[in-house]
């Protein structure tokens, strides 16, 4: 079961992150209109380096957004942002919905 379409209310746009390249980050195809619920809310968290930084936003989407951290995403209000850290929820054999939580920098 994912988590149900009607909870996710904003649209994002998400650009994959594919790493580092001689002029800095590289990013692959721009995923629009990623149907999320965004909390931009502050919150602190550890990042994937392991320094601890304050997420100013965090998004919730389907199970099988494509977002590795360090991905560009662009929220409703039009602020761009990167993914710190991205998490896969899924309880299979349990009535919860399966989602990904990804923390913006």
């Amino acid at each position: 079961m994912r988590v149900p379409d009607a909870l996710l209310r904003h649209r994002i746009t998400v650009e994959p992150y594919a790493g580092e390249a001689a002029y800095g980050p590289q990013y692959r195809h721009t995923i629009p209109n990623v149907r999320a619920l965004v909390d931009e809310s502050p919150r602190m968290v550890r990042a994937a380096d392991g320094r601890q930084v304050t997420a100013s936003a965090t998004v919730i989407a389907g199970p099988t957004l494509d977002c590795p951290p360090g991905s560009r995403i662009t929220l409703p209000d039009g602020r761009t942002t990167t993914a710190l850290t991205v998490a896969r929820h899924t309880a299979p054999g349990l009535p919860v919905p399966a989602c990904t939580e990804v923390t913006c920098e």
